[in-house]
């Protein structure tokens, strides 16, 4: 897990939605992610919980990971890159 908060990118409300009705279904997902020295990772498992803590925002997993939001490439065939954040301009 990241340990710079300080460093953290918000990710986009629609795909933090996703992330929050994935744990709620409790239904194993396929996670591709960037580990902590940026190699591809990937995981089959349940979102057990997303929260923030410290300036950041996490999910953990049932395989009991805990994974920085903004390290978080593809989840359930949705990719983040597909997901726009909120521009201030409009």
């Amino acid at each position: 897990m990241t340990s710079n908060p300080s460093s953290y990118t918000p990710i986009s409300c629609e795909f933090h939605d996703l992330l929050e009705e994935l744990a709620t279904v409790r239904k194993p997902a396929p996670i591709r992610y960037q580990d902590d020295d940026g190699a591809l990772q990937h995981r089959v498992a349940t979102i057990a919980d997303v929260f923030s803590r410290n300036g950041a925002e996490y999910l953990s997993l049932s395989s009991g990971e805990t994974l920085r939001l903004d390290q978080l490439v593809e989840v359930n065939g949705d990719k983040l890159t597909d997901y726009c954040a909120i521009s201030l301009n409009g």
